[in-house]
């Protein structure tokens, strides 16, 4: 009996922890103030959202967008390089403080750490062609073969919907280099990282002339709890909107057509 009690006392004791019993962690704004420091989890691989410059620096868009959040709060920043299989991990982790790195605004992510509303970016899934092909529209796919990523969620649907013969690679070089030897008559990928693709000089001779297809916004996220920093955080997105920020951003680092989410946003908050 005693036995029992006392292991019906250390399930209780569980489920209080579980709860919230712990006493709550401190705010994460005047954490970031009293040491000085913004840490941001961003790409360095993803141009021109994220990437290494010559000299090893991480730049790009979400990297100037970090920058803009540390003037605010009137510290440094420091960048944290993170990838989509640990970029919710550290912030779970407090390895960072903020993340800015192209991650798509789900439910499922939402319940892992707090993605601030508004989202800021967006992006579909587009298509890299050779400018000596002449496509303009996505029906003109049907039956022919389309180089593509292995496990992108897109490529039934561009199959089902379109009629492509899509072929998948494991990488984004394999893909590239059978667009290169005639394999596919284009690269089906995320319309973001062709347009990155795209500002190097070896892919002058190529283009994205079609319409993007199923935009997924982008979202910001801090940890969960942390609701003084998610409300500046919200303030500061629409504010990037308002201002017009990430239509400059764009420019700057030379995407030739400002996204459609982002001129639309822009027109919301103005």
């Amino acid at each position: 009996m005693i036995r029992r009690r006392l292991t019906l006392l250390s399930l209780l004791a569980g489920l209080m922890m579980a709860a919230g019993a712990w006493p709550a962690r401190a705010d994460a704004l005047q954490d970031i103030k009293s040491k000085g420091v913004l840490v941001v989890g961003v790409k360095a691989d993803y141009p021109p959202f994220g990437y290494r410059a010559p000299n090893g620096d991480i730049i790009g868009i979400e990297p100037d967008l970090a920058r803009d959040v540390a003037k605010r709060l009137g510290v440094k920043v420091q960048f944290v390089p993170v990838v989509a299989a640990n970029r919710m991990q550290f912030l779970e982790q407090g390895k960072i403080d903020l993340l800015i790195a192209t991650m798509s605004d789900t439910p499922d992510r939402a319940r892992v750490v707090a993605i601030v509303k508004p989202d800021y970016y967006a992006s579909g899934y587009n298509l890299m062609l050779p400018k000596s092909i002449r496509i303009t529209a996505w029906d003109q796919l049907k039956g022919k073969p389309v180089c593509a990523i292995q496990g992108a969620f897109y490529n039934k649907q561009v199959a089902e919907k379109f009629g492509a013969q899509v072929i998948a690679f494991t990488g984004v070089a394999e893909a590239l280099t059978a667009m290169k030897q005639g394999r596919c008559v284009g690269f089906l990928y995320d319309d973001t990282a062709i347009e990155g693709q795209m500002l190097r000089p070896e892919w002058s001779a190529y283009a994205m002339p079609l319409p993007s297809q199923d935009a997924q916004p982008w979202g910001l996220a801090v940890r969960m709890g942390e609701k003084s920093f998610y409300d500046f955080m919200a303030k500061t997105v629409a504010d990037w909107h308002k201002t017009g920020l990430i239509l400059k951003l764009e420019t700057k680092y030379g995407i030739p057509q400002h996204s459609k989410f982002a001129e639309e946003m822009h027109k919301k908050y103005e």
